[in-house]
């Protein structure tokens, strides 16, 4: 399995990146999953719904699957402090890239996504991790870099970076147990 993270600040492009880059690399025969950091208390489950119900009688963990979906549901009783390689060790074997959007100052390679017009600082002279640069205004990096700086509105063109250099993206949990 291979893993990459997408990082920048909010309003940067990495959510609609990520959707991009799904069909780019699903196109090329590959099977992609997503770990998505979350802010704050965030349901995926709707009051009255059986799973919802389950959840608020006190379940520990909901699982509910059709033949075509499984989803798992986990009520914490106090805050855990789940890294990202705690949601890595969570997903299916058989996938071919785990594109992780957010985690910022996670021990993951990364792509930093980055727009002028945001305003906001560049990661990428401070972060070790962050191996490539994707932005829609390359001239305006306030620093110059050896970092390859993809087109942030070319998903293909990320998918086949990504492709071409997957030997670097590949996860070895082991080393984050």
């Amino acid at each position: 399995m291979n893993v990459v993270a997408f990082a920048g600040y909010s309003g940067s492009g990495k959510t609609t990146l990520v959707e991009s880059l799904i069909p780019a690399l699903k196109l090329r025969g590959l099977r992609v999953s997503i770990v998505k950091h979350a802010h704050h208390k965030f349901d995926i489950d709707h009051p009255g719904k059986d799973t919802w119900r389950h959840r608020q009688a006190g379940a520990f963990e909901v699982v509910v699957a059709s033949d075509s979906r499984l989803a798992l549901m986990r009520e914490f009783e106090k805050p855990a402090s789940l890294t990202v390689h705690h949601l890595i060790a969570e997903l299916y074997d058989g996938v071919d890239w785990v594109l992780v959007e957010g985690f910022k100052s996670s021990d993951l390679l990364k792509v930093e996504v980055w727009r002028a017009e945001s305003g906001k600082p560049v990661r990428y002279p401070d972060d070790d991790f962050v191996v490539a640069i994707a932005t829609d205004s390359p001239a305006q990096l306030p620093q110059t870099t050896l970092r390859p700086v993809l087109d942030l509105n070319n998903a293909e063109a990320v998918a086949q970076w990504l492709i071409d250099n997957q030997d670097r993206f590949v996860y070895n949990a082991e080393m984050h147990v």
